[in-house]
């Protein structure tokens, strides 16, 4: 029980590590916030791979990282809303653990573990991106709202400028989560094997 809890803490600092590193690099920086990165994507490997519990640890850890490296603050409770909130949503990615561990449990051959692991890691993805996007909306529609075009209703101004960024974040966490995560379980199991 030990060894499993060191482990997963050490997955969970791996994670946010490895996602402020990927965050660095990003394709496209919004001017209020927000980039086109794959900063997501270990997030819901490690999600998938563990729970929601741990998903969601890792999230809102990477998501304080995120504010010390990069914040963009105009209140508290945006504070909130765009960081440790928004990145502990995509630990609901985790949602689909169970699916993960019993379809690799229940396949017969390699080929359907490996199909197993990638689906449940693409829908995993979607969730969490899903998830993410409410709380950056929601703060959009409440502290952005001076933003919008004159004559654009906030909602919509809201959703384009959160779709413009995280939706091909999410499609490309999604396709990516699912090739990495059925190699990852090959050559790094989750689940600790019993001693004899």
């Amino acid at each position: 029980m030990h060894e499993s809890r060191t482990r997963v803490i050490v997955e969970i600092a791996l994670t946010v590590a490895l996602a402020a590193v990927l965050r660095r690099f990003a394709v496209w920086q919004m001017p209020f916030g927000g980039s086109v990165s794959l900063d997501m994507l270990p997030l819901v490997v490690l999600a998938v791979r563990r729970g929601v519990r741990v998903g969601v640890t890792a999230g809102v850890l990477f998501g304080f990282v995120d504010l010390l490296i990069e914040p963009y603050i105009v209140h508290w409770a945006q504070v909130i809303l765009d960081y440790p909130l928004a990145f502990g949503l995509v630990g609901l990615a985790g949602l689909v653990h169970p699916l993960a561990r019993r379809g690799v449990s229940d396949a017969a051959t390699p080929r359907a573990r490996t199909l197993t692991l990638a689906w449940t890691a693409a829908a995993g993805a979607l969730i969490g991106a899903t998830a993410r996007f409410a709380s950056h909306f929601t703060s959009g529609v409440i502290f952005f709202a001076a933003n919008a075009p004159k004559g654009q209703p906030v909602l919509v101004y809201s959703a384009v400028y959160n779709l413009t960024y995280l939706l091909p974040s999410a499609v490309a966490a999604a396709i990516l989560a699912a090739v990495l995560l059925p190699a990852l379980e090959l050559a790094v199991p989750s689940a600790v094997p019993a001693r004899a």
